[in-house]
Parts: C-alpha cells; sequence; structure tokens
C-alpha cells in the first residue's frame, strides 16, 4: 500500500473522473471532503465515498464534511433533515443550560447517523470560534455563542455526540475566528487584539477542549503574535500558542487552500503549512491543476503527524448503540428538524 500523504482533497463533480482516479492512486491522499456540488442522491454519495477509498486502497480514510446546520450544512432534505444553527442552541443554552448541551450532544449525534449512511466519517465540527461585535458575518450564527463558557459547554457536547456515533470531530478554527473582520474566503484579516484579551476570550474553547483529536487553523494574522503570517503558516502561532499556550497536541489540519485569504502558488502554500508545523493540508474546491500543485510540495504522513493521525481515528472505532428514532424524538422537543 502506498504511504499516505499529508492531505485532505476534494473533486470536482458527482463522481471521479479517470485523471481524479490515476492522481488519488499516485498521490495517495490521507483523507477526502465533500461539498454540495458532490451531493445528489444515496446511492451516488456512497458510490463516490466508497471510489475515493477504493484509490488509496485504505477502508478507512476519513471523508470529511461540513454538516454543523444552520446555513453551513452540505447534507439538505431529503438526505438529512435541515439543523439549527449553533446560534439557536446557544440561545437555548442561555435559558437553560442543561437543555441546551443536551440539544447540542443530540443534533451532533444525529448527524453522526446522518453522515454514516453515506460513509462519511467526519465532521468539521464544533465551530469554537468566540464572536465580537462587529466581527466578519462569516462565523456569525455559526457560534454557540459570545461568551466562552458558552462555547465551551456546547462545543464540548457536539464532539461527544459526533464520537458517541462513530464520527470524529474537527473543532475549528483554531485559535479563534471571531475576532476576524474580514471573509477568510475572499481576503486575509488582521486581529490586533491584546496576548491577554485572546487568552481569556478566543483561545478560552480550544483550550478547555484541547484534548479533542483533530482541529483546523484560521487564516487569521494574529499580530501580537506574528504579525507577517496568518496562523495556517505561522510557526509562531502553532508552536507557541496552538501546541504551546492551548495545549493541543492533537491532529492539526489546514483551513481550505483555496481560499483566498492565503497568498501564493499553490505549491508555495502547501510547503508553508507543512513548515509551520500543521500535520496536513487542506484542498476543497476539486481543481484538478491546484491539487497537482498541493501534491507537489506534500510530503508522507509520517512521525509524529503519523501517530496524531492513527490516534484520531481511535476515537471513532467504537459507537453507541443508540436509537435514533428516540435520538429524533427527543431533539424534536427542543427543535423541529424539518424533513
Amino acid at each position: 500500500m502506498t504511504e499516505s500523504k499529508s492531505m485532505i482533497l476534494g473533486c470536482a463533480g458527482k463522481s471521479l473522473t479517470r485523471d481524479e482516479i490515476r492522481f488519488y492512486r499516485n498521490e495517495c491522499p490521507w483523507g477526502f471532503i465533500l461539498f454540495a456540488r458532490n451531493i445528489g442522491e444515496t446511492e451516488q454519495i456512497r458510490d463516490l465515498v466508497t471510489a475515493m477509498r477504493d484509490c488509496v486502497g485504505r477502508a478507512d480514510a476519513p471523508v470529511f464534511i461540513d454538516q454543523e446546520g444552520g446555513r453551513v450544512q452540505r447534507l439538505r432534505p431529503p438526505l438529512a433533515p435541515n439543523y439549527p444553527a449553533a446560534g439557536a442552541l446557544g440561545a437555548l443554552w442561555r435559558d437553560d443550560h442543561d437543555a441546551g448541551t443536551r440539544a447540542a450532544w443530540l443534533m451532533a449525534r444525529l448527524h453522526a447517523f446522518d453522515l454514516l449512511r453515506y460513509g462519511i466519517t467526519a465532521d468539521c465540527l464544533p465551530v469554537l470560534d468566540v464572536p465580537i461585535d462587529g466581527a466578519s458575518d462569516v462565523i456569525g450564527a455559526r457560534a454557540y455563542g459570545k461568551e466562552p463558557r458558552a462555547v465551551i459547554e456546547l462545543g464540548r457536547a457536539a464532539a461527544e455526540g459526533l464520537m458517541a456515533g462513530g464520527v470524529l470531530p474537527v473543532m475549528k478554527h483554531i485559535p479563534g475566528h471571531g475576532r476576524a473582520f474580514a471573509d477568510t474566503h475572499f481576503e486575509l484579516p488582521t486581529v490586533d487584539a491584546s496576548i491577554g484579551d485572546l487568552q481569556r476570550h478566543d483561545f478560552a474553547p480550544f483550550r478547555e477542549l484541547n484534548h479533542l483529536p483533530m482541529a483546523m487553523t484560521a487564516h487569521v494574522v494574529y499580530s501580537a503574535i506574528d504579525p507577517k503570517n496568518p496562523a495556517t503558516t505561522s510557526g509562531k502561532v502553532i508552536e507557541k500558542i496552538i501546541r504551546g499556550e492551548i495545549g493541543f497536541d492533537g491532529l492539526l489540519m489546514s483551513d481550505d487552500t483555496s481560499m483566498k485569504a492565503l497568498s501564493g502558488d499553490f505549491p508555495s502554500k502547501a510547503a508553508a503549512i507543512l513548515a509551520a508545523g500543521c500535520d496536513l493540508v487542506l484542498h476543497c474546491n476539486g481543481v484538478f491543476e491546484e491539487m497537482a500543485g498541493i501534491a507537489s510540495r506534500t510530503t508522507g504522513l509520517e512521525g509524529k503527524s503519523f501517530e496524531r493521525a492513527e490516534r484520531a481515528l481511535s476515537y471513532i472505532r467504537n459507537r453507541d448503540v443508540a436509537d435514533e428514532t428516540e435520538i429524533r424524538a427527543e431533539f424534536a422537543s427542543y427543535f423541529d428538524a424539518v424533513a
């Protein structure tokens, strides 16, 4: 079996092209990610996921998706119900902490039922960003609240719900996207907050949940730490803050390299991300030439990165025996998930 490379890749459409099959077989990405353009009907999704894994010869190759609820939800009815945004869970939590926390766990457990039905084994959730007033709406209602305690409690419940159902959670966007005044899909934001403010507010959820298996970086510059480089390509942020101050020693993936926040060509982006200390380079849009550029500078997954990857997968090898009908009924007592 070919050694896995330190990357997670998307594909262009609802089935793999001959070029994609050949490319994945040769380059052997560690995992894959699906977007709305890849989603058709039930058997098509299952066939696509199976084909991806067949290319790399690993039945446990993780397949990721962004299934948060609210406006960021790739599977829609009839494939999965529409779910409320994290902000709605936060509103419930502010009225009743126990009810909000339980609802967050239930919703994540339902995501796991939905995703595993199609062979999808990793969800880029929970969002642990803590927005401030006036920040870009790119996070907005995707956040559980504007206070760290709500984000910590609901983020923990969501991660535990996913893992109980056999789906790998990915906390994002470490070390915190909540102060960004620009949308990183289009430009690179700079956060000028002091280290003290970042530690108390932005870093707190990630520090409290630093035991979780995976995290995704923020394409954000923190001028008090590294005024030149966003977290994704900053050795200072990754070593001193993410690994040091926050204490996260799990598997660290970049946010999407096809977003406009990162400058440079794709080979340069991949090299910079790995050199900074990320374990995995993420590329989402399925553009073949860009993926080839990423692969040209991506190395084999080895050493501590390989150990982290193996440890992450171990979190989802045993799932509970929860009854889906009962969980849907209980969740409906808090929210109506509309099929």
